[in-house]
């Protein structure tokens, strides 16, 4: 596992700051998961107390692991806007940058803007060789922001439990094929 200094990580697009999550993180997350309209295609809207198990899990993973899902701050106004970035819980198909963000911001291109540093930063820190994306078939949003990422939907795939019986399809490339596009691009 890759040395990550948490208190210093920070990412940086133009609009928006990656970092790992901070207590003060708590009360906008626990809005959001809490959304049913946000939550429709990651699991569904929780109450507060299991808000509070998903978010501390979330911090502990980058303690015990290294790296999991980065808060996404909205440089403008300093808010809480999502959380994106690299995500392998146990069993997971793959390894993943998922992504999240507040109702209020969607529309804005956050989600492939945010999740391109995060991939970037996963291939480069985490050392990992491709990415995934793990979207439930009906979730066309998610499924646009995949594209604009390059990735290519793979087709159908397995979540371990609670999340086994999702239809959930996995969208992904590989680091070459990462890089070969950004070089394109230039």
């Amino acid at each position: 596992m890759p040395q990550v200094h948490l208190e210093s990580l920070q990412l940086e697009t133009p609009r928006l700051i990656l970092r790992p999550t901070r207590m003060e993180d708590f009360e906008p997350w626990a809005a959001w998961v809490a959304d049913s309209e946000a939550m429709l295609h990651l699991g569904g809207a929780v109450p507060r107390s299991i808000a509070w198990r998903s978010f501390m899990t979330m911090g502990g993973a980058w303690h015990l692991a290294g790296f999991a899902m980065f808060s996404l701050i909205e440089k403008a106004t300093g808010d809480w806007v999502g959380r994106v970035g690299p995500w392998q819980p146990e069993g997971w198909p793959g390894t993943e940058v998922g992504w999240g963000v507040v109702r209020s911001c969607w529309g804005k291109g956050y989600a492939p803007e945010a999740a391109s540093a995060a991939i970037d930063w996963a291939f480069a820190t985490l050392g990992w060789t491709e990415v995934i994306h793990t979207i439930e078939v009906t979730n066309v949003a998610s499924q646009a922001v995949a594209r604009k990422l390059g990735s290519m939907n793979r087709g159908r795939c397995q979540l371990p439990a609670p999340h086994e019986k999702l239809n959930i399809e996995a969208w992904g490339q590989t680091r070459e094929e990462w890089y070969e596009r950004l070089n394109k691009a230039q």
